[in-house]
């Protein structure tokens, strides 16, 4: 009987518990509150960066088309650092486009992967000699067909260069939207159909901008300052980072922490110190 009493109470204490335990499990999201607290952030983050910019230095279409490019796989402060040169020495289409190939390697090789890079401009630049008479098209469609032109180089160029409202998925936009939930998506393509879905078009460029600055201030890749985030409650991976405040704050890059940003010639409105020349840093 006590057996029986005993293992009837235990019983009914697995169960007390596995309720409690079912209450106190958080209830998924539903797509519209998503959708909402998506928007929320992009609020929020209006008002922590109103400054947010392309971090890019350019003059025009063909400096931003080329200084994309040359982003790849390194840093905007590098290619800032390295453009004043390029551009000096071939300021149009035309004049890139009949560069000596080991000239242009020699002046971008501090961009890295100098010589891919250096046969995607040659390329890219013929085409718009050839094709488009020396200036950069304003449509997605003609801008991917360039030589090393993707779809995220085509839309920085659309929402910088001509008002063309577009989401520019890089690493920073990818890993920012997938820890707040707003996708899981890994590839560029869908992530950006899944996003342009949450907002309206209007927002498209400077959320882009948003999102990467932040990525690239608070939220990094491998500790993220989440005791220092603006946007914490909003955020369903806040603790993958640094919580304590203090040490959080250490954390912070560019302007936030105090350090020159990575533009060499930035906005007038942007708080932050200008981006040293190459060599001065």
């Amino acid at each position: 009987m006590r057996k029986a009493a005993s293992a009837k109470a235990a019983t009914a204490k697995a169960a007390t518990a596995k309720a409690t335990t079912a209450r106190k499990a958080p209830k998924a999201e539903s797509h519209l509150a998503m959708v909402r607290r998506a928007r929320r952030i992009n609020r929020e983050l209006a008002e922590v960066y109103p400054y947010a910019h392309p971090e890019l230095d350019f003059r025009n279409p063909f400096e931003l088309l080329v200084a994309t490019v040359l982003s790849a796989q390194t840093t905007d402060l590098r290619v800032n650092q390295t453009t004043p040169a390029l551009f000096a020495a071939y300021p149009t289409p035309e004049d890139m486009a009949a560069a000596v190939p080991e000239e242009m390697e020699e002046i971008i090789r501090p961009t890295g992967f100098f010589r891919a890079k250096t046969k995607s401009l040659l390329g890219l630049s013929a085409a718009l000699r050839d094709e488009f008479g020396g200036e950069v098209p304003g449509r997605l469609e003609d801008l991917v067909e360039l030589p090393g032109v993707g779809r995220k180089t085509a839309n920085v160029v659309l929402g910088n260069a001509f008002g063309v409202p577009g989401i520019t998925v890089d690493t920073h936009f990818g890993r920012l939207v997938r820890r707040w939930k707003w996708t899981d998506e890994e590839d560029p393509v869908k992530v950006e159909a899944v996003v342009a879905g949450i907002f309206p078009k209007s927002e498209w460029t400077m959320l882009s901008h948003r999102v990467v600055f932040h990525g690239r201030r608070i939220c990094h890749a491998r500790k993220p300052a989440c005791g220092a985030c603006p946007i914490a409650p909003l955020c369903p991976s806040y603790g993958e980072g640094e919580t304590d405040p203090e040490k959080a704050r250490k954390l912070l890059k560019y302007e936030m922490g105090g350090h020159p940003g990575q533009r060499l010639s930035p906005p007038a409105d942007y708080p932050g110190k200008p981006a040293p020349a190459l060599g001065a840093e």
